[in-house]
């Protein structure tokens, strides 16, 4: 009988900032809450954080993965007016970004709220209002009258700043909007994960935590499956939905399961690894649903890693990531745990075996 899903945990993972580069916070909050449901953490050189979890046999060795960092940005110059300009970390469509909240993190780890601004439409030309304002244009308003003012406040170039939005069970209570569900949706079911097998028998050895740097190319997922050497990977991740007007063929739908994603510009999922997801998620009953994406997950880099590692990217999909709010429905997410607790539970020697088809 599988728990249910700690909902609080998920608002205290996305509610922390973790920039790309800046997941020291964040990481503190996971290791709180891997040290009591894992017999021994572990943690790469760049910061990403396992816990492990001996079972019945010290392989096959299973490595499961969110990521900490979200789409960020990082301030790069401070003017003279007290203005803070920035570049993005991950991958920002400017559009999205004009006139949202954000925080920007200081050299004391204090919050110094701000809004994102641009020159006002009233000002532009006609044909600079047809135009997108690039990401260059704009800039981070803090409230301070001049430069002298923002460095009194801590924050000096190289800080990061991060998107805010709250956390808000929505009006049919059925989903829930916040920032940041890529990917604390992954650190909570790699947490979760844990919480199931504590106490329980399978027959592995599991890693399970989360992952640096993937907005900014999957880097801690390189040395971390280094560390780890994995017999077997799962990224555990939040994809851009398709169900939203204006897609007209669009893959993944909220409230239809979990995703089972077969190839991205990164990784094309071995047939054997399909076929033992499927069979898993057939004989358990989970809704699931497959994914193509012009995307990537820490599984691109994983895969790459030592004589190679067969590996999965699943989870579920989640509408508007890579702006300031996403929504997720909450059915998905338990589905979610659901697939990944039998997936770890079936994952022995013979199933291995099966994965990489000899």
């Amino acid at each position: 009988m599988i728990n249910m899903v700690q909902w609080e945990l998920f608002r205290e993972l996305t509610q922390t900032p973790a920039a790309p580069g800046f997941e020291q916070g964040l990481r503190r909050v996971i290791r709180k809450h891997l040290e009591p449901l894992a017999d021994e953490l572990v943690q790469d050189r760049l910061g990403s954080l396992f816990g492990v979890k001996r079972g019945n046999g010290e392989h096959p060795r299973v490595m499961v993965a969110g990521h900490m960092d979200e789409v960020a940005m990082m301030i790069t110059r401070i003017t003279e007016d007290g203005f803070l300009k920035f570049q993005p970390l991950g991958g920002w469509w400017s559009q999205v970004m004009l006139a949202q909240r954000v925080e920007v993190i200081n050299e004391r780890s204090e919050r110094i709220p701000g809004v994102i601004g641009s020159v006002p439409p009233h000002l532009l030309d006609a044909e600079a209002r047809k135009k997108p304002v690039e990401i260059q244009k704009m800039f981070i308003d803090i409230g301070a009258r001049d430069k002298d003012e923002v460095e009194s406040l801590g924050i000096q170039p190289g800080d990061a700043a991060v998107p805010v939005c709250p956390y808000v069970e929505m009006a049919t209570g059925k989903r829930i909007m916040t920032k940041a569900w890529d990917n604390r949706f992954g650190c909570g079911m790699a947490i979760e994960l844990l919480r199931e097998l504590k106490g329980t028998s399978h027959p592995n050895t599991v890693y399970a935590g989360a992952t640096v740097l993937e907005e900014v190319g999957a880097r801690g997922a390189k040395t971390s499956a280094q560390m780890i050497e994995p017999d077997v990977f799962f990224a555990v991740d939040a994809g851009p939905a398709g169900d939203t007007p204006g897609i007209r063929d669009g893959f993944g739908k909220l409230g239809k399961g979990v995703v089972i994603r077969i190839f991205d510009r990164t990784m094309v999922t071995l047939p054997g690894m399909r076929e033992f997801l499927l069979d898993t998620a057939e004989s358990e009953g989970i809704p699931y649903q497959f994914f193509v994406s012009q995307g990537g997950t820490d599984a691109g880099q994983a895969h790459l890693t030592g004589k190679g590692v067969p590996s999965a990217a699943v989870g579920i999909v989640a509408r508007y990531i890579h702006s300031h709010a996403s929504v997720v429905d909450k059915e998905d997410v338990e589905a979610a745990k659901q697939f990944l607790v039998a997936l770890v539970k079936r994952l022995d020697k013979s199933a291995l075996e099966s994965i990489r088809g000899h």
